[in-house]
Order: structure tokens, then sequence, then C-alpha cells
């Protein structure tokens, strides 16, 4: 069975090294970039499965990095974990609304950026939800199988987390989710993530769907709801 590639891309040596070996001990193989430059250059020749980035590089930052990806067809799937230091929220909000698909944040447990990276892996590879019949609303159609997402027969690129909160919510039209319960249906019980990151996943759906975004509602001082009568 063909090994998953992992591309660390971190300025400092020892945290590379670090990572690395936590990795490669996991059965991940491992590749590595020291600036966001040859990060760029090694994803283009060869794409990995996952990138681990560092925000703080020298030169063009993992901003800029992800940005980049994200902006380029044949990049633009490949997941990314950002690494961040503790407190940069600013960032953390940015790394999210550019499509990352998780952080972690310095100092840093190994055994947790390597339990993220897996559960990353693992949920792009879970299988199409299977007699899930796709959602209808106006304009907007959510297919759950193939994890489609269309307004106006026109189809909405979405992260996976996108989707995830999409679909949490238009599952149960009217109901009213706090930001915990739409972590728990995305992420798994107790995962560590502020709401103001809730909020950035929804901000980006809103604006992705265009006019269909209207139908998410905010409740103010509880969180969301999807409203199929707007």
């Amino acid at each position: 069975m063909k090994k998953e590639t992992i591309l660390v891309v971190d300025d400092e040596e020892d945290i590379v090294e670090l990572v690395g070996y936590n990795l490669q001990r996991e059965g991940f193989q491992v590749e590595t970039a020291t600036s966001g430059e040859r990060a760029l250059d090694r994803v283009r020749q060869q794409p990995p499965d996952l990138i681990v980035l560092d925000l703080m590089l020298p030169g063009m930052d993992g901003l800029d990095v992800a940005r980049r990806l994200k902006n380029d067809a044949r990049c633009r799937s490949i997941p990314i974990v950002m690494l961040t230091a503790k407190g940069e929220e600013a960032d953390v909000v940015a790394g999210l609304e550019l499509g990352a698909e998780d952080y972690v944040t310095k100092p840093f447990s190994p055994r947790i950026l390597v339990a993220r990276v897996k559960a990353v892996l693992r949920r792009r590879s879970e299988p199409a939800v299977e007699g899930e019949d796709p959602i209808e609303i106006h304009d907007l159609t959510i297919h759950p199988g193939r994890r489609e997402v269309r307004v106006a027969g026109v189809p909405v690129d979405l992260t996976y987390t996108e989707f995830q909160v999409l679909y949490c919510l238009a599952r149960r039209p009217g109901w009213v989710f706090t930001r915990t319960q739409i972590v728990d249906a995305v992420r798994g019980d107790n995962y560590p993530v502020t709401d103001r990151s809730v909020d950035v996943q929804v901000v980006g759906l809103r604006k992705k769907l265009g006019s269909a975004g209207r139908y998410i509602e905010t409740v103010r001082g509880v969180g969301y709801r999807f409203c199929e009568a707007v």
C-alpha cells in the first residue's frame, strides 16, 4: 500500500526533525521545505497528500503560500494544516478563510499534530454518504453522496469543513445550532476551536453561496440556523 506523503514546511530545523520523525513513525512519507518558495516548487513538481505549513516563514510567509496554492487549480484540493504561534487568532482566521483544513498552535504536542493530520486525511477519504437524498431548497441543491453543492445549477467549490457546516444546518431547517454543536457535528466532540473560527466558516460559506447564502441565518447570542422560507 502506497504511503501517504506529508510535506512539512518550516524554517526551524528542530521542528522539521521533530514533526518528520513523528510522522514517519506513524507510517507517512515525509518531504520538507524550509521556505515558502521551495514549498511551492515542491508541491507543483510532486503534489503531496497533505501540507503541514508554518505561518512564520522568512520571505514569503505561510499565508501567502496557502493563498497561492488555493488559487492554483492543480493544488487547491491539497489539505493544509497550519502551524501558528499561540494567540495569533488573526492568522488562524486568515488561514481558515483561505481554505486551510485545520491548525495547531505552537508550542505543540507532536502526538496532537499527528492526530490532526490523520483526522484530516481520514475525513478526506471518507466514503460517500449512502442512502441520503439530495437536499433541494429553492435554487440550492446539496448532494451528500457526491459532496456536491449547486446554486441555480452552477457547482460551488466548498472545502470539506464548509460542506459539513452547510450540510449540518440544512439537514434540520429552522433548528438553531450553537457554535459548539456545529463544531461537534463537523469535527467531533471536544474539538478545540474558537467561536471566531466557526464564524469564519459561515462567512466563507455565505460568500461562496452567493444569493443562497441568505438561507444561513445568524441567531444573535446563540448560533446559526438554516431558514428555507427566506
